[in-house]
């Protein structure tokens, strides 16, 4: 079995929910399709802090992340591709930004009823939204714990 490193490239993305809507970002790319917040972990950064960046980035809306509803592991080609799907609430002014930038189209907030009629890039934004509406069961935050921590 080879011992060469293995490419990894890890990602995060973010359900965010506020009164009863969801927040989503219209992309630059993949068609102008709305997402969710999402984007690549950088050197040195946790995932939660990337999942801060990425969502403040594309919406203009600062975030607390409130909990981890999964975590999605794909084999491309050659290497690993890992996605951290996090939750999160508005940290002060939930205004979006209504303008177009490197990192998104702009942003907005949605009911579920509109999201599903929205031209999304996946089947998952309504999938997860469905999920959270239903009161599905998200972990805490304190699953993901540097390498060496305690147990509590």
């Amino acid at each position: 079995m080879s011992k060469d490193p293995i490419p990894s490239w890890f990602f995060v993305v973010v359900a965010v929910r506020h009164e009863g809507r969801f927040l989503l970002i219209q992309e630059r790319k993949h068609g102008q399709a709305w997402y969710f917040p999402a984007g690549r972990v950088e050197p040195g950064e946790s995932y939660v802090e990337a999942a801060q960046r990425e969502t403040f980035e594309e919406s203009g809306v600062k975030v607390r992340i409130t909990g981890l509803l999964r975590i999605e592991h794909s084999q491309p080609q050659r290497g690993n591709r890992i996605r951290f799907l996090f939750t999160a609430e508005p940290a002060g002014d939930p205004t979006p930004k209504a303008w177009a930038d490197k990192e998104s189209l702009g942003a907005r907030w949605f009911t579920l009823d509109q999201v599903r009629s929205l031209f999304l890039r996946g089947d998952d934004v309504v999938e997860v939204f469905e999920y959270l509406e239903r009161g599905g069961p998200v972990a805490p935050l304190s699953i993901l714990a540097p390498e060496g921590s305690e147990i509590v």
